[in-house]
Formats: C-alpha cells, sequence, structure tokens
C-alpha cells in the first residue's frame, strides 16, 4: 500500500448532482482509516495556486457535516483550467510544491473527459491521483455522477413546460445540455413522454420534424373538446442538420479546453418549425377550423423554444447520484492507497471495486443508436425517417450485475 497520510479532493469542470456526496465519501473513508483530507478549492486552478495559499481547509468530521450529500455543486468549487495551457514553463514544479507545503500526498479529482485528460497528465508528471467519473453528459465509458439528476430534472421541467404548451396551444423546443452527445435529452425526453427527441448522433431531418409534428400536434387540437393542445420537442444542444453542420455560436469563442461553446440549437428549431409552418397552405385552415386564425395576427401556431440552462445541473441531487458518489468517493480512497494512480473508479459491487484506466474511460460514449428505433415503434420522433427495430432475444443465466 501506498503511504498516504494526506489526500487532496479537488473537483473540476461543470458542477452537477451527486459531488457532495463525492466529497462527503472520500473524506468519511478517509477518516476512517486514519487519513486526513483537505478541500483544494476551484479545480485546477486552486490546485495551481495552492503554493500560494496561507491554509487548506481539513475535512474533519465538524466541517463534512456541514455538508449536504444532497444538494448539488460542489463545497470545493470548479473551474475550466488545463494545466498543460497554463503560461508557466515551471507550472508542474509549483504545483509539487504546493502539494509538498501542505504535506499532501495524492488527490482524488472528480471530473469529466477534460478533468481525467489532466488526471491523467498529473499521474505522468509523478503526482498520484485518482479519478472519480463526473459529468451529467454520461460521454464517459463509465457512469458518471450527475447524469441521473440531470436526466431527472430535464424530465420534470418538461413536464411542466406542457402546462403552458396546453394553455396557449404552443408548440416547444426545450434545449438542454449535453454538449457533442444525447444522453440527457433522450432520457430526459423519454421521461417526460416528449414528441419529439434530437440528438447529435442522429443528423436532423427538418421536413420529418416538421411531418410529424403537424399531424401529430393537429389531430391533438382537434380531437379536444376545447381545441387544445401541445408538441414537446427536447433538443440537445449539440444538434447537427441534415448536413452534417454543428449548430453552434461563434461569438461565443471556445473554452479552457478548445471546446466550442453551443448554443442556439433551440431557437434553429424553432425557425425550422416557423419557417415551415409559414409556407404551409394546410395550417391557414387548421387555424380556422379550430378557431385560433386571427388575420394578420394570429395566423399560425406559436413556437417557442426554451433553454433551462444551468438549472438542469442545479438544485438537489438524486438518490441514485447520492449513493453512487457515497461509493464512488471511498473507492477512489481505497485505490489510492493501492497505488493505482491514472485510474477512474467505475463501480463498486459488493466487495468488487470496478477501475478502469482514467485514459480510456475518457474515450466519448454516445448514445447507442440501434436502441432509437424501438422509440420510434412507440411514436416518438428523433429528426428521420423512422426504421424498424432489430432485436433478438438473449436468454440471460445466473446473477445480473447490479448498478447500484
Amino acid at each position: 500500500m501506498a503511504a498516504i497520510k494526506r489526500i487532496g479532493v479537488i473537483t473540476s469542470g461543470g458542477d452537477c448532482g451527486g459531488l457532495n456526496a463525492v466529497i462527503k465519501g472520500i473524506a468519511r473513508e478517509a477518516y476512517a482509516l486514519g487519513i486526513e483530507s483537505v478541500v483544494i478549492p476551484n479545480g485546477y486552478a486552486g490546485l495551481y495556486n495552492l503554493a500560494d495559499m496561507e491554509e487548506v481547509v481539513v475535512l474533519n468530521a465538524d466541517r463534512v457535516s456541514k455538508i449536504e450529500a444532497s444538494l448539488a455543486g460542489s463545497e470545493a468549487g470548479h473551474s475550466r483550467v488545463k494545466i498543460k495551457k497554463i503560461d508557466d514553463p515551471h507550472k508542474y514544479q509549483r504545483i509539487k510544491q504546493g502539494l509538498d507545503k501542505f504535506g499532501i500526498d495524492g488527490l482524488v479529482i472528480s471530473g469529466g473527459d477534460d478533468t481525467g485528460s489532466v488526471v491523467v497528465d498529473l499521474a505522468g508528471q509523478g503526482i498520484p491521483c485518482i479519478h472519480v467519473p463526473k459529468t451529467m453528459d454520461l460521454d464517459l465509458q463509465s457512469y458518471s455522477v450527475g447524469g441521473d439528476s440531470a436526466i431527472n430534472r430535464i424530465a420534470v421541467f418538461t413536464r411542466d413546460l406542457r402546462t403552458t404548451g396546453l394553455s396557449h396551444n404552443r408548440i416547444l423546443a426545450i434545449e438542454v445540455f449535453g454538449r457533442y452527445v444525447g444522453h440527457t435529452a433522450f432520457r430526459g425526453g423519454i421521461g417526460a413522454e416528449a414528441d419529439c427527441i434530437l440528438i447529435p448522433e442522429i443528423p436532423v431531418d427538418f421536413d420529418e420534424v416538421y411531418d410529424h409534428m403537424k399531424s401529430t400536434y393537429m389531430s391533438r387540437v382537434e380531437r379536444s373538446d376545447v381545441k387544445a393542445g401541445t408538441y414537446i420537442i427536447v433538443v440537445a444542444e449539440g444538434i447537427k442538420t441534415a448536413s452534417g453542420e454543428l449548430l453552434y455560436d461563434e461569438s461565443a469563442g471556445v473554452d479552457a479546453f478548445g471546446h466550442k461553446k453551443l448554443a442556439g440549437a433551440g431557437k434553429y428549431v424553432r425557425q425550422q418549425l416557423e419557417k415551415r409552418l409559414k409556407g404551409d397552405g394546410d395550417i391557414k385552415d387548421f387555424m380556422k377550423r379550430t378557431g385560433m386564425f386571427a388575420p394578420g395576427v394570429y395566423e399560425i401556431p406559436e413556437v417557442r423554444e426554451v433553454t433551462p440552462g444551468h438549472l438542469v445541473r442545479s438544485g438537489h441531487s438524486s438518490a441514485f447520484d447520492v449513493s453512487f458518489g457515497y461509493k464512488a468517493g471511498a473507492a477512489a480512497v481505497l485505490l489510492l492507497l493501492e497505488g493505482m494512480t491514472a485510474n477512474t473508479v467505475v463501480n463498486v459491487d459488493g466487495q468488487n471495486i470496478s477501475c478502469q484506466p482514467t485514459e480510456e474511460v475518457i474515450k466519448r460514449r454516445g448514445v447507442d443508436i440501434e436502441e432509437i428505433s424501438l422509440f420510434e415503434s412507440l411514436g416518438i420522433c428523433f429528426g428521420r425517417n423512422p426504421e424498424k427495430y432489430v432485436y433478438e432475444c438473449v436468454p440471460v443465466t445466473g446473477v445480473i450485475a447490479r448498478h447500484l
């Protein structure tokens, strides 16, 4: 076992649910083993500036008791900083000086793919690090703290928006985070019973979206005794057009890791639907039949985009993320003691702690589009011509692996 007497705790990248449970899991497991843990605040920016700090917060029993595991966000704070890009030729020496200054023997770092790439970098510089997977995007090879919380909040917000959609007979496009993958939009949209879900893994044919929207929306309104209906689209921020074009706001620039700051997918969907509504001769007759038509004022159904933004990663954590966060944090301490630096905690199943090299875990994982056609058979639109679900039945023997 490695000689670890004090552990530094870092959370990096975006905030999300479950992180405070990770911190408490680290602190309590370390305490149980007679090891001290301390917070290195503000992510990798804090790690770089550790050498200039006067003190660090010790996660003793009193301090840990003040952390609410069920709250999203992180008591340790965040920043989006890539160590390699810091303009200082002595940055790694400076980081080691900071660790030596406070007697920190190893790090447990929770974050996503960008954070994990820095874990690999730091480990290569001789700094012992263990990675706890964290990203609401769910784009790592393993499950990540924050994913379940975000999916649940997307589902709740989307269901809640149905009431305003029905009140005004609106078509709503709800844009959600997820960067280059559609896990949160997909699962959150399914959970909210959305009519249409647009994800980066499937280039969007807006003619297909429009045809599905038109038939679904019009039939709902016309069946209603009070002529009320809505149509709900959940759209991932990183969707692509049928030509493969990624939608983003060029004026927003890029982040510290070189990623384009995505924005405007919901607006683009609204504009595409409005353009088709205005050019469709059937719509005027529909508006008249349902008593909605007002010449020059209200001639097509209203389309609105809604962007909940950071609300989907704030508030409270799901019970699943609290549970996973606790055990992943505790397991990270044990991996650190075993000297398994540059590894990621994948799961804890009974007495088995599963881990994998961080450089493998951070490889991007998208939505399995082979599953999409099953949901298409249930009537959900994914912005393409629906495909037939092809399947095979696979008997399972023995104990099925547990998720928790």
